[in-house]
């Protein structure tokens, strides 16, 4: 596995999200309006923080990279119980969904039934958000030769706080074509599509196919809906011809800017490597030094190590 490349999976996502959070929920005409084009990390704005700053998108896939290194594999108990300390630490940005699922795991539930039961009180249009897609791609590193058992991960790391199998196999999705950039695997969305084509949520394939076939979509919507962040995401990923303008265009579209350039970042990461990223914003991001050993650790833990 290319070094720089699987760097460039977690250095990416924090740059999307950095760069992004700034102007979360603003629209592409009033980023413009105040930014002209947002090509630099700049700070305060949504959330009135230093430029540089990540949300809760770099701090869960923290979560989840540090447990992959400290078990040498996924454990989702784990996972599920640095989420809740995280949520303890009263971050300054945390989705509905999530709020639910890590309250319901802090009174006791399994990771495997919170969400599971947010899920089904969630009414349709507030059951299948970005949460979960946003924070997965530290899976990659270690499972990238294992498809199936990447595949697995992938939906059960969703699981823990939405269950909804738009969101899971989202997850899936996302992490099997980053997967397939990492091994140079011949159109990595489509063969992350054949892959989960049997059991995902159809909704999630049709609007996933055209992009695998070469096609662009006639709009792009940057709402929250997992199937929106994901078909905005790797659009921009996949067709921009550098890390840098694909992080770019997919903030100055607006909305869900933080998550849509995570995913954006972490796709386009794995596809042109850390090194293709702009060191100005690297050096404003404060995780920058954890993320990089993480990346390089992760890379280090043969496949064969990791927990069943």
């Amino acid at each position: 596995m290319d070094s720089d490349r699987a760097r460039g999976i977690l250095l990416g996502l924090a740059c999307g999200d950095a760069l992004g959070r700034p102007v979360e929920f603003s629209s592409a005409t009033q980023i413009e309006a105040e930014h002209g084009q947002l090509a630099e990390m700049v700070g305060y704005g949504t959330w009135n923080q230093p430029a540089g700053t990540i949300t809760d998108d770099t701090e869960q896939a923290l979560c989840i990279a540090r447990s992959l290194v400290d078990h040498q594999g996924f454990d989702p108990a784990d996972i599920a119980a640095r989420f809740v300390a995280w949520f303890d630490s009263d971050p300054f940005d945390i989705g509905r969904m999530t709020i639910r699922s890590l309250s319901r795991l802090k009174h006791g539930a399994a990771w495997d039934e919170a969400g599971q039961t947010v899920w089904k009180q969630s009414p349709e249009g507030q059951n299948a958000g970005n949460g979960s897609v946003m924070r997965c791609p530290p899976l990659v590193i270690p499972y990238a030769d294992t498809r199936e058992r990447l595949a697995e991960v992938s939906r059960q790391s969703s699981q823990i706080t939405h269950a909804d199998p738009r969101c899971t196999y989202g997850c899936a999705v996302l992490n099997l074509t980053v997967a397939g950039l990492l091994e140079d695997v011949d159109a990595p969305l489509q063969a992350a599509l054949k892959d989960v084509s049997s059991d995902a949520p159809e909704e999630l394939v049709s609007s996933l196919g055209p992009l695998a076939r070469g096609d662009s979509p006639a709009t792009l919507n940057t709402s929250g809906y997992v199937i929106h962040s994901l078909q905005t995401a790797m659009h921009d990923a996949l067709t921009a011809s550098t890390a840098e303008d694909a992080i770019i265009t997919a903030v100055n579209r607006g909305g869900e800017t933080d998550t849509i350039g995570a995913i954006t970042g972490a796709v386009a990461g794995a596809r042109f490597g850390a090194s293709q990223l702009p060191d100005r914003w690297l050096s404003t991001i404060e995780a920058t030094t954890e993320l990089d050993s993480l990346a390089t650790e992760l890379r280090g833990a043969p496949s064969s190590s990791c927990l069943v």
